[in-house]
């Protein structure tokens, strides 16, 4: 009987063991590929995004990662961080630019680029990848050197910073087109000259390797294709009958894509800077200034993974406090020099001209008059309070009326305002009387006789 029951046990634990074991060998025997999308301008959120998308394809050994962009391009420091996490995948990357009408400029180009093998859907094109973190010419200012002919000189450099910036982009997507063997002088183009391609065009310039109407027939087509992953290794892709996964962003890659926008960000700032002023006004109220000290952190966080412009920022704080100080000291002239201040701060406090990563004006103008109606409300509130009659203190006590409880001289005791008061005067009252407060001198009360009150038909 023991025997049997302990083969009994073995048989259950053994079942368990293999029904564990199943869904891992499962997926170990099934080929699989794993989708990322980018959709909308390049982040730290998608670099966060990609991030994490490879590290998943790394540990569940995934066939190929597919990368389907539709970007207008982005910030360079997350594009460089997808690149570099793009080349040290030990998972063949794809790139994709898809659906049809969607496109990869700027550095969506460089991240094509950087890809194991590059695709496109019809009707996309790529290009345009001129840097634009520098920002462009003043409007109304001419965009280039005139030469002798009084013709403008687009293709040169416009100044020392420019021509650094524009050489190190050129240098850079050269490196990925040679480490592809791609078309380097055509990327070359596109950083200098922003030439664009369309899907056809950069197959025949050799930008692309594939142009495949939807996941199904790329998917066939890298089927057998031969690629050098990271640290030198080939690998033959079997993609044919994969299984198509998508990999959505985590919590954190979300998070990112809602603070890193510069408008959130911008009014998070001026959230967490209205809770602390209200609770420096309103001590104690405790909510405003909990809420303003969470957004403040939050957007100082965000603004931290933005390429602000420091001299904006304190533009800005410059601004908020000089109308912090006209509400409190009415001079109009520090008002006004607030609000230029805190508009020109907010012109001046997101570097370079990243799709998708500009101020809007709508943003700035409402927070501009936001504050400045905040410093009318408050200025108006202290006129008031200042015309209008004592409530408090020895002015408020000032005409009411006196009872004399007792009256020994000139001095006694009354009764006035809720309270017993020790008093005096130059008059004698008898107990009963009623005076009039002409002052109070420290805890004292100076007492009158009330005056005759002038009616309609004469004295009184």
């Amino acid at each position: 009987m023991q025997t049997m029951k302990a083969a009994l046990v073995a048989a259950i634990s053994a079942a368990a063991l293999i029904c564990s074991l199943l869904p891992g060998l499962a997926e170990e025997g099934r080929r699989f590929a794993l989708i990322v999308s980018i959709d909308g301008a390049i982040g730290p959120a998608s670099a966060s995004y990609v991030k994490e998308a490879l590290a998943t394809a790394s540990e569940r050994r995934a066939e190929v990662v597919l990368l389907r962009m539709n970007t207008p391009g982005g910030l360079n420091s997350s594009m460089r961080e997808i690149i570099a996490d793009v080349l040290a995948s030990p998972i063949p990357v794809v790139g994709y630019v898809a659906p049809s009408g969607a496109h990869a400029a700027s550095a969506g180009t460089y991240i094509l680029y950087a890809t194991h093998i590059a695709a496109m859907a019809p009707g996309t094109n790529i290009g345009a990848a001129t840097p634009v973190q520098i920002g462009g010419p003043l409007p109304g200012l001419p965009s280039g050197t005139p030469d002798k002919d009084g013709k403008d000189k687009k293709d040169e450099p416009k100044d020392a910073m420019t021509a650094k910036v524009t050489n190190d982009a050129v240098a850079f997507i050269r490196s990925l087109a040679e480490l592809r063997n791609r078309n380097a002088d055509w990327a070359e183009k596109a950083v200098r000259e922003a030439a664009t391609l369309s899907a056809n065009g950069a197959l025949e310039a050799h930008a692309i390797e594939l142009v495949a109407r939807d996941q199904a027939e790329l998917l066939r087509q890298l089927d057998g294709r031969v690629v050098e992953v990271a640290g030198g290794k080939t690998q033959r892709l079997a993609t044919k009958d994969a299984v198509v996964e998508a990999v959505d962003p985590g919590r954190i890659s979300r998070f990112l894509a809602v603070i890193t926008d510069p408008n959130v960000a911008f009014i998070l700032l001026m959230v967490g800077i209205y809770g602390l002023i209200f609770e420096f006004m309103s001590p104690g109220a405790v909510a405003p200034g909990v809420v303003g000290a969470i957004c403040l952190l939050i957007g100082l966080y965000a603004l931290n993974l933005l390429p602000i412009n420091y001299a904006g920022l304190a533009l800005m704080l410059v601004g908020l406090v000089l109308l912090t100080i006209e509400a409190f000291n009415p001079t109009v002239v520090i008002g006004l020099g607030g609000i230029i201040a805190f508009v020109l701060g907010a012109m001046m406090l997101f570097r370079g001209e990243a799709p998708g990563y500009q101020l809007s004006w709508w943003v700035i103008g409402i927070a501009a008059a936001v504050f400045t109606g905040f410093a009318l409300v408050v200025l108006g509130s202290l006129r008031r309070v200042r015309k209008a009659p004592a409530r408090v203190g020895a002015q408020a006590m000032r005409g009411l009326p006196a009872k004399v409880l007792d009256w020994n001289g000139n001095e006694g005791h009354v009764f006035a305002h809720g309270e017993r008061w020790q008093a005096r005067g130059a008059e004698t009252f008898k107990p009963g009387e009623t005076g009039e407060i002409a002052d109070v001198v420290d805890l004292t009360l100076l007492i009158r006789r009330t005056p005759a009150r002038t009616g309609e038909g004469g004295t009184s």
